[in-house]
This record gives C-alpha cells, sequence and structure tokens, in this order.
C-alpha cells in the first residue's frame, strides 16, 4: 500500500460535528496500528482546505444529515488524490449519487462497527469503493430507469474487452492483475483505461466504476 507519507500507516482526518462521535472515531483509528490519526475537522467547512494542508489519506465524514456541499467538498478532495468515507444514515439516492460521482470512496451507516469503518477506509486507501448494500440497491433502482434510454447507447460504445477491463476495475484489480488475468500487455490495459474514461466522461477509475454500476455494465 503506497500512502503520502511514505510508510504502511494510513492517514486519517476525521471530520464530525458531534464532539462524542469524534472522539469515538479518532479512538477507533488510534486503536488500530495500521491507521495514523493526522487530525480532525468540527464541520464539512473548510475541510477541503484543511485536508490538503495536512495530505492525509483519507477523510473519515460523519454526517447526521445529507449535506447539499458535500458532494463539492468531495470533488475538491478527490483532486487533491484524498480518498473520503462518508459515514450517513438512509441517504437520498440522489445525494448518494452525485456524491459518488463527485468521487466518494465509501458509504456506511454511521452505526456501522469499527472493523466495518477501518475496512472503509482500507478500502477508500487502495482506490476502491465500498458501498452499504441498501445505498447500492436504492442508488441503483433510482438511476435504472433514468439511463435506460442511454444505457444501450452507452453499452455498444464500449467495446466486450473495455467492458471486461471495466469489471476488472470494479473488482478492485490495478493494472498488473488486469493485465494478467486477460492475457494482455499493461501498455493495453493503459490503453483500454484511458478509452474506458473518454467514453463515459469520467474523470477518474472511481467514477468510471460508479458510472458502469449506474449503466448497468457491472452487477451489483
Amino acid at each position: 500500500m503506497s500512502n503520502k507519507n511514505g510508510g504502511g500507516a494510513i492517514r486519517v482526518v476525521v471530520a464530525a460535528t458531534s464532539a462524542v462521535r469524534r472522539g469515538g472515531l479518532e479512538a477507533m483509528v488510534r486503536a488500530d496500528s495500521s491507521f495514523q490519526l493526522s487530525g480532525s475537522a468540527l464541520s464539512l467547512l473548510g475541510l477541503d482546505a484543511r485536508a490538503r494542508e495536512i495530505q492525509p489519506d483519507v477523510v473519515v465524514a460523519d454526517l447526521a444529515h445529507p449535506d447539499p456541499q458535500f458532494a463539492s467538498t468531495v470533488a475538491l478532495l478527490e483532486e487533491a488524490s484524498i480518498a473520503v468515507v462518508a459515514l450517513i444514515d438512509e441517504p437520498d439516492p440522489g445525494w448518494a449519487s452525485r456524491a459518488l460521482r463527485a468521487g466518494l470512496h465509501a458509504i456506511l451507516p454511521r452505526e456501522s462497527s469499527a472493523s466495518e469503518i477501518l475496512s472503509a477506509i482500507r478500502v477508500a486507501s487502495s482506490g476502491l469503493v465500498l458501498l452499504d448494500p441498501e445505498v447500492a440497491r436504492e442508488v441503483a433502482n433510482q438511476t435504472r430507469s433514468n439511463s435506460a434510454a442511454s444505457a444501450p447507447e452507452t453499452l455498444e460504445e464500449l467495446t466486450p474487452r473495455e467492458v471486461e477491463v471495466l469489471r476488472l476495475m470494479a473488482e478492485g484489480f490495478g493494472n498488473k492483475e488486469i493485465a494478467s488475468r486477460l492475457g494482455i500487455s499493461d501498455h493495453t490495459v493503459k490503453f483500454h483505461i484511458s478509452s474506458i474514461l473518454g467514453k463515459l466522461g469520467a474523470a477518474s477509475r472511481t467514477e468510471a466504476v460508479t458510472l458502469g454500476i449506474r449503466m448497468g455494465m457491472i452487477l451489483l
């Protein structure tokens, strides 16, 4: 695992308006030696600037409600190569979809267990996406009908090989692993990924996978 500090510990910033929630999350991070608590924030206000200054690997944001500015904050952190894990109860599918398109890496209920939250941080630090099953179903159900008309065109636009690569990306495989599984070179994998991002209009692998889920190319 490659982290900004050059070592094995995953650097984490915790953001929560509740002092109790914030303290609990901080203690959770400190209790595991594979993580390093790099800082904390009282709210989303100014979070992107603070996180950019600290340069953590992952920000864990505890949300009492679906803040409409959250997707914008996620996009700014994504630009700085900082992954975001959101802890929120029963988020609106539209809000969740916007956050995912902005680059959000994980959505879990606020009362998830310590092991689930820490696993989500690990997944996010690796550049992968993790969703609570109920959230994933709701997002998929909401967007399926909206994308029904455009999905066939998109499915035809991606070649069968590109769809294979996209699905392996969704499973968390890196370029070398994808190349090995498909029997192609690393250079060819990079070419396919570049083509996929261009055709889907995605700015990152995370967004491409999210769009693939929404368009039905990747089954949940």
